[in-house]
């Protein structure tokens, strides 16, 4: 089984991913997305591995044919460093960490091959994906073998109960 989270921004998906990684101490391997913020204002998006690599994945400086709002998107850097990090945990027993499966990400070809690929590997995949409608996106939301939670400030804390509970059982099975 695999397990996406979407809601709005902000809502506290990549937190949540977080905390359960550090709580449960799982073989995990993967990418997370943070914030640039520079003078209190958010300039650009970060791709951060779970073993350290860090590389700029979109700011308002760069220049890029890929746009996503005032964002110039770094492809390259997503290609070079998360879709490695994602073919990486196929070869190894690792939950799979995709944060996110949003429309910066899903610019690139390569990415929505090794997303699809970690879906169809015996490792569970836990990430995140928009909540926006995407034709990939939408095919992976009506697949079988992913659950959705939508989270919003109100139920994240029953969501990270819930996927903790979860997520034990799965821990279990991979040893």
């Amino acid at each position: 089984m695999n397990y996406l989270l979407t809601g709005h921004p902000g809502v506290g998906k990549t937190t949540i991913i977080r905390k359960l990684i550090s709580k449960l101490k799982f073989d995990a391997g993967g990418f997370y997305t943070e914030e640039i913020r520079e003078e209190n204002k958010r300039q650009g998006f970060a791709i951060v591995t779970l073993s350290g690599i860090k590389g700029v994945l979109a700011h308002r400086s760069f220049k890029s044919r890929y746009k996503v709002g005032d964002y110039g998107v770094g492809v390259y850097t997503l290609n070079r460093i998360g879709v490695k990090e994602i073919q990486g945990c196929l070869m190894e027993k690792k939950i799979i960490v995709i944060d996110e499966i949003g429309k910066m990400e899903l610019l690139s070809p390569q990415f929505q091959d090794a997303v699809e690929k970690a879906l169809n590997a015996d490792n569970p995949v836990l990430g995140t994906i928009t909540l926006a409608s995407h034709p990939f996106a939408q095919k992976l939301k009506s697949r079988t073998d992913i659950k959705i939670y939508e989270v919003t400030k109100e139920n994240r804390d029953e969501i990270y109960a819930s996927l903790t509970k979860e997520l034990k059982k799965v821990k279990k099975s991979m040893k």
